[in-house]
């Protein structure tokens, strides 16, 4: 880690066994859980990453097997006109900015890293669109790197419920930080997976199903009525 990077906050011992029972508890129920975007490589994975922002990833599913066709590679999409991409990812919002954003970051691997995504943080977070977020997914599901923890709506929602921290569950600064505490870096990637799932499929963010949990006796629920 760089010093610009989030330096874990330290928690207490019982803090940490207790939320190693809840990883286990999730790893039990989701043994399947992986990166829901559909991707082959590490670029498709980077693209597709910054198309899910603020859309859901059934939706980037449906959009990226067209705009991989026509551009395979960061060489091809460095050579897109913006107007073609526009096109082919409208359907993921904000498609203007979005494809703005995949064409520079083409244009960045192929013009700073020799064609390859590059596999540090750093040098992730000088292409248009990439944010720490986006960084961790890369890094995480594509070359199994664990700089850091992944922190969406679902990981900031379940993190503030399961008492894990005391932020805010937009302060994914702050979240990610208390998160990484908490757990051993090995599993950062992994927990991510798990919460996302867990989220989607009981911990929504309005009606949470806290008497199908497998977490119900080791959850606080805090903030849920």
């Amino acid at each position: 880690m760089t010093r610009t990077d989030p330096q874990p906050n330290p928690a207490p011992t019982a803090a940490r066994r207790r939320a190693a029972r809840i990883y286990r508890c999730l790893q039990t129920t989701y043994p399947q859980a992986h990166c829901a975007l559909n991707h082959r490589n590490a670029f498709e994975l980077l693209i597709a990453t910054i198309l899910s922002a603020q859309c859901t990833d059934a939706r980037v599913n449906l959009t990226t097997p067209d705009l991989f066709a026509q551009y395979p590679t960061a060489q091809a999409m460095a050579k897109a006109k913006q107007a073609d991409v526009e096109r082919l990812v409208k359907s993921c919002g904000f498609y203007r900015n979005k494809a703005k954003n995949i064409i520079g970051a083409a244009q960045g691997i192929v013009a700073d890293f020799a064609g390859e995504v590059p596999r540090d943080m750093a040098s992730l977070l000088t292409l248009p669109g990439v944010a720490r977020k986006t960084a961790n997914v890369v890094l995480g599901n594509a070359f199994g790197i664990n700089h850091g923890m992944v922190v969406d709506t679902h990981i900031g929602r379940l993190a503030v419920r399961l008492g894990w921290t005391d932020a805010d569950a937009k302060n994914a600064t702050r979240i990610e930080r208390d998160l990484m505490g908490l757990h051993p870096r090995a599993k950062w990637t992994d927990l991510s997976h798990l919460l996302i799932w867990h989220g989607r499929a009981i911990c929504t963010a309005r009606n949470p199903r806290c008497n199908s949990c497998v977490l119900e006796r080791l959850c606080p629920k805090v903030g849920v009525d």
